[in-house]
């Protein structure tokens, strides 16, 4: 270890040794052993580390393929850089050391308010995709769009998934065309982590990040199991089976292989109106990704593709068979390629990376009477060069990036084909001192019918002591709608559509902070957050859904949404975690001439999640409580119905017994059982005018029980 002086927190590099040859590790792991506080590796080695008051402490690094070593740190520790330097595991003998980590956290050391969900945080739900992957978080809501189709959307600080960035490993990830129905294609077992990052993100990751982003880290070949197999069957008549392998081929190539295959075979009608609760239907997906670790270059690449069919409406419907019935049939077809590289400059910090992605997807939609078809063509690049200004206090990324979309949209009578071509530069420069980091960027990117949009955005942190975290952020984010697509499930009612007449772009200024506040319970670690932020629109696509047809208009200013929410996680035993959280959501816009609030938005939410690990980690019990307060309904006739959606709670469970390669868990959803009454209007009138599926304020189904396995494989590990 060789230290250098510098007037900062504690923070360093790590460097990997291998046959006389020395590069930073990405990733690599660092832990106090007294305190418990963490952290990892940038892409660069570099790492940074709030020490607490209690020194000396012990710092454990490891990182996978290498030697791990222990530093004792004292306080004169909190004035020096390290560099430590960790030797191939081929050198000597390998030291395992294993900790354990949260599986829900806020990333204390990042500068943007990241809140991160592991993999054990996504295995105590079923969890079988990503729409099923936030039952456990109070950030990200999920709800159904209408009751015949069971398409699913997120919603960020109570806005429409649309002005939420998905990413899959920063490579753009559901949208356009896949934004209405593509939340059920990506399995949960695929994902090893989820990043969910409120307000604007950085310029580097685009401009569409208007509400938040949310990143999904995909299991790497090199780090994933051997062999992984899970199986999921529910009371309702949907089976599901997901396959990973993953091989390393030699010391630089290794490959990683996804399957997963998915059916409803049941015909669900609990309130017997005549139509499935949930749509019939199957989903195939399929992925292979590569992974090249050199000593100038790393690169990862690989292929995406899946087919996803529904068929709803009434009982008895088949597609081209039953043609007097009402029906909905889905049929979404995707495939893209993905690739990532990285270049190494001799310049120490320095490097240059490249992402690629093109895509071709297409949906087909029939509800009733009425069609949808789209087909999109999308080529997306992004370059990044990362250096630093003198010293890795002050980093700087500047790039450029280019997107071409070539969409159709065909709708009943209504068109919406367009062509986008979009080049855009930008820089960011990021600043670390031992209090306060700052992230300040801007990009400028021209559309080719709507001219230039710059978009400038602001990060900033303060520490205010060891355990107590301040962070504001305020910045610009547009988008292109694509209202046809964005709004498909609205064809499952009799109204008629008023269309845009003239597209301009959507243009937010989102404004918000937070505080995070460490401090011991019961002599274990407890954290308490608490966040606000501000959405403010100067253009919004409005969906007008408050008279007898739904009406598309600009609006120039007037719409916002104030989301604040507040959360505790505490553990009053070593193997049992408590999560309390309160949602206040306050989104309106113009509708039928005044401002309201949005449709099918409580105001009110709160979450209760617990977790319990037995001593021997044999058995694993969690339980989650949902609240959710009332929400307005559209202000056209409802049939005689309630006009508001009331307030109700729900509870899902699940017990888990491990084994040492195998695990079987048995679970519930809904168990409060509570179900929106007659939520579809009209239902003896499909094809009338009245008839109407998309006022879905509250569960469609009933309690809902469900049992699987899991199977893994893993790497073996030299032991001393």
């Amino acid at each position: 270890m060789i230290c250098l002086p510098s007037v900062a927190q504690l923070k360093g590099v790590v460097i990997g040794a291998t046959d006389g040859n020395r590069t930073p590790l990405y990733g690599a792991k660092l832990k106090l052993l007294n305190n418990g506080s963490s952290a990892s590796t940038a892409e660069d080695g570099t790492f940074e580390l709030v020490l607490p008051k209690e020194l000396p402490d012990t710092l454990v690094v490891k990182a996978n393929g290498y030697l791990s070593d222990t530093i004792a740190v004292t306080k004169e520790d909190r004035f020096i850089s390290m560099q430590i330097t960790l030797y191939s595991e081929k050198m000597l003998p390998e030291v395992v050391i294993e900790m354990k980590r949260q599986t829900h956290s806020i990333a204390r050391m990042k500068t943007l308010h990241v809140e991160e969900l592991t993999s054990g945080e996504l295995r105590k739900a079923a969890c079988c995709n990503l729409s099923e992957s936030f039952e456990t978080n109070a950030s990200v809501d999920v709800n159904i769009t209408d009751a015949v189709s069971g398409a699913k959307k997120i919603q960020l600080m109570g806005l429409d998934g649309v002005y939420t960035q998905i990413q899959m490993e920063n490579i753009p990830y559901l949208r356009g065309l896949e934004s209405s129905f593509g939340l059920t294609s990506m399995p949960g077992t695929w994902i090893e982590s989820i990043q969910i990052t409120k307000g604007t993100g950085t310029v580097v990751n685009g401009f569409e990040s208007m509400a938040g982003l949310v990143n999904l880290e995909l299991k790497k070949p090199s780090e994933m199991e051997r062999f992984y197999i899970n199986g999921y069957g529910n009371i309702f008549g949907r089976a599901e089976l997901n396959v990973n392998a993953g091989q390393i081929i030699n010391s630089k190539w290794s490959s990683g292989t996804f399957a997963h295959g998915s059916a409803m075979f049941g015909e669900m009608d609990g309130n017997h109106d005549g139509f499935r609760d949930i749509p019939k239907g199957n989903t195939m997906a399929l992925m292979n990704r590569w992974s090249y670790q050199g000593k100038k270059m790393e690169s990862q690449f690989g292929v995406n593709a899946y087919r996803d069919e529904k068929i709803g409406g009434q009982t008895g419907y088949e597609p081209r068979v039953t043609a007097a019935k009402y029906g909905v049939h889905i049929d979404s077809r995707h495939a893209d390629v993905f690739a990532k590289t990285g270049f190494f400059m001799r310049k120490p910090y320095n490097s240059l990376g490249i992402v690629y992605n093109l895509k071709y997807h297409t949906l087909d939609a029939l509800f009733g009477l009425r069609a949808f078809r789209g087909k999109e063509k999308r080529a997306y690049i992004n370059a990044i060069y990362d250096g630093i200004l003198g010293t890795t206090d002050h980093k700087f990324k500047a790039g450029a990036s280019f997107l071409y979309t070539d969409i159709t949209q065909h709708q009943d009578s209504l068109e919406a084909d367009r062509v986008d071509i979009i080049p855009g530069i930008f820089a960011e420069y990021a600043y670390t001192g031992m209090r306060l980091s700052s992230v300040l960027g801007a990009r400028l990117d021209h559309h080719n019918t709507f001219g230039f949009q710059f978009a400038p955005r602001w990060h900033l942190k303060y520490v205010l002591t060891e355990h107590t975290d301040l962070r504001f952020t305020t910045g610009k984010g547009w988008r292109i709608p694509n209202y046809l697509v964005d709004n498909v499930s609205l064809l499952a009612s009799g109204r008629t559509w008023t269309a845009l007449p003239h597209l301009k772009p959507e243009i937010s200024w989102n404004t918000g902070g937070s505080i995070v506040q460490e401090f011991k319970v019961f002599k274990q670690k407890s954290t308490w957050s608490a966040d606000f932020y501000h959405t403010r629109f100067t253009n919004q696509l409005i969906v007008d859904r408050e008279g007898n047809s739904i009406v598309f208009s600009n609006q120039e200013g007037g719409s916002y949404s104030n989301a604040f929410q507040t959360e505790w996680n505490v553990n009053p035993l070593k193997n049992w975690e408590l999560r309390f959280a309160y949602k206040y959501l306050d989104v309106k816009a113009p509708y039928a001439g005044k401002m309201q609030q949005q449709v099918m938005i409580p105001k009110h939410r709160g979450l209760v999640n617990t977790g319990y690990k037995t001593r021997n980690k044999r058995w694993e019990f969690d339980l989650t409580l949902s609240l959710i307060g009332k929400s307005r309904l559209p202000g056209n006739l409802t049939g005689g119905l309630e006009k508001d959606g009331r307030s109700y709670a729900t509870m899902h469970g699940q017990i888990t017994h491990v084994f040492k390669k195998w695990e079987m868990y048995i679970g519930a959803e809904n168990l409060t059982n509570y179900r929106q009454s007659n939520p579809i209007i009209d239902a003896s009138n499909p094809f009338g005018n009245t008839f109407d599926a998309t006022q879905i304020w509250g569960p469609v189904m009933g309690t809902m029980i469900y049992g699987g396995f899991r199977y893994s494989l893993k790497r073996e590990k030299k032991k001393v």
